[in-house]
């Protein structure tokens, strides 16, 4: 274990050597922020930093539920996975070790094995979006790029929830940045309510709106990145996200695919694979299952959907109406100031049982108060729609996830079923375990994939 934390130890951000020229050498770092006609891009430089990961894992990487990934390794819950048989033949993670601590500390190891190529720089920067009035607002966001080359693909990344704004992408190393040594750079962005926006309140699970956040990103960032020398080898993107990031990917996949995929659009986006884990693809059967159960191991999930329902979707509803006051009365404390993580949260609540968070007329789904939640649930649940997914996708979930219900894998198989998916359904452990799981898989099934392509070519 000594050795272990040795290998693992918290790496402090080094600030990247700011150079008057803006030509990107392999031993140099660069400052982004000095460009000749940078006022004409839309996407701009705030801050840069840059990590060596030889050092370690950043003591500001974070999980879903808020925990740093340095303390989770050192004092994560053990749990038994002797049952646990997740090698299967679609590139899933490998049978996990008896407790938690391990399974991480081997994930961590294998996600850092680029020894030589594990200096990544972080660019912070804003650009132009929408808020939920469809007016333009600056949001903000992170690119993370490979030092040394020119990234071989994008990876478009969309964040699992966050509460604090300490976890947002452009204000911490994001967990998926561990593929940036592999060669591929990596856009995040932060999501309405984090970020330069931290005061305003996050839409949770607006999927249109969410989903245009993203993408608007992406196209302020390529121009960015030609402008430095930086596009990437191949112009076909990926998009990768789990939990709430794993439902928006799913609809930044039909937003390209529905508006942004005929040739002859001036923003046309191709799309070279899809990796979706552990999301809420269906928004009101996550709910339903809250009240049927009156089980809610995800606490402070319950508030932040129905807020982010009433405000993506505008109801004439109050929070007070659905949510007890115990809660209501404090949200804009525990939730909204972005202050404190999921897990604070949720401690805060101190219960799982929904009837004790919901009130009385929340719990009656035949109240119009509900029916009208209902619909803007099934507005916002990507399983909702006709569309069918075009591109390659892989979807992972845990059967024994306890914060994203498995039926929410179920149902985006059965609505998808004619579609190019692969799904890696097993007991992968709880949330946050899988979440790690998930980033293994996509460098292992990006490795796989570069393995064939160099025997393709030999």
């Amino acid at each position: 274990m000594v050795l272990l934390r040795k290998t693992l130890k918290i790496a402090t951000l080094v600030a990247a050597t700011v150079l008057a020229s803006c030509q990107f050498r392999p031993d140099e770092s660069v400052d982004f922020s000095d460009l000749q006609g940078a006022q004409n891009l839309s996407f701009r430089v705030i801050g840069q930093h840059e990590v060596d990961l030889n050092e370690g894992i950043p003591m500001n990487c974070y999980l879903p539920d808020g925990t740093r990934l340095v303390d989770f390794i050192d004092h994560g819950e053990e749990e038994s996975n002797e049952n646990h048989d997740a090698n299967d033949a679609n590139g899933g993670p490998a049978k996990a070790p008896k407790t938690t601590s391990t399974t991480a500390a081997d994930i961590m190891q294998s996600l850092l094995k680029y020894h030589n190529q594990n200096r990544v720089i972080e660019v912070v920067g804003t650009y132009p979006s929408i808020n939920t009035n469809w007016d333009t607002v600056t949001l903000s966001g992170k690119v993370i790029l490979p030092r040394g080359r020119r990234p071989k693909r994008l990876i478009l990344v969309s964040h699992y929830t966050v509460c604090s704004n300490s976890e947002a992408p452009s204000n911490c190393f994001s967990l998926e940045g561990m593929l940036a040594p592999m060669g591929y750079g990596l856009i995040i962005p932060d999501y309405m309510g984090y970020g330069v926006t931290v005061n305003e309140v996050h839409p949770y699970l607006v999927m249109d709106l969410t989903a245009r956040n993203v993408l608007d990103m992406y196209h302020a960032v390529k121009p960015w990145l030609e402008a430095v020398g930086m596009s990437p080898e191949e112009p076909e993107i990926i998009l990768m996200g789990y939990s709430q990031g794993g439902a928006n990917t799913m609809a930044v996949e039909r937003l390209i695919e529905r508006e942004y995929y005929a040739d002859e659009n001036p923003k046309q986006v191709k799309i070279h694979r899809v990796f979706a884990g552990g999301g809420p693809y269906d928004v009101k059967a996550t709910y339903e299952q809250f009240v049927t159960t009156d089980l809610a191991n995800y606490p402070v999930g319950v508030p932040l959907v129905v807020q982010g329902m009433i405000l993506g979707n505008n109801l004439n509803i109050k929070i007070e109406d659905l949510v007890k006051p115990f809660v209501s009365d404090h949200i804009d404390e525990w939730i909204n100031s972005k202050k404190y993580t999921t897990s604070q949260i949720n401690k805060f609540i101190g219960t799982k049982v929904t009837h004790e968070i919901l009130t009385e007329e929340a719990m009656d789904q035949r109240s119009w108060k509900v029916s009208e939640l209902q619909k803007a649930m099934i507005e916002n649940s990507i399983v909702s729609f006709s569309w069918m997914p075009e591109a390659s996708v892989y979807i992972a979930h845990s059967m024994d996830d306890e914060t994203v219900s498995f039926q929410n894998a179920i149902n985006a198989k059965a609505r998808w079923a004619a579609s190019n998916i692969t799904y890696n359904f097993g007991h992968y452990g709880g949330h946050v375990m899988t979440c790690l799981r998930f980033i293994y898989s996509v460098q292992s099934l990006l490795e796989q994939e570069e393995r064939e392509r160099r025997e393709y070519e030999e």
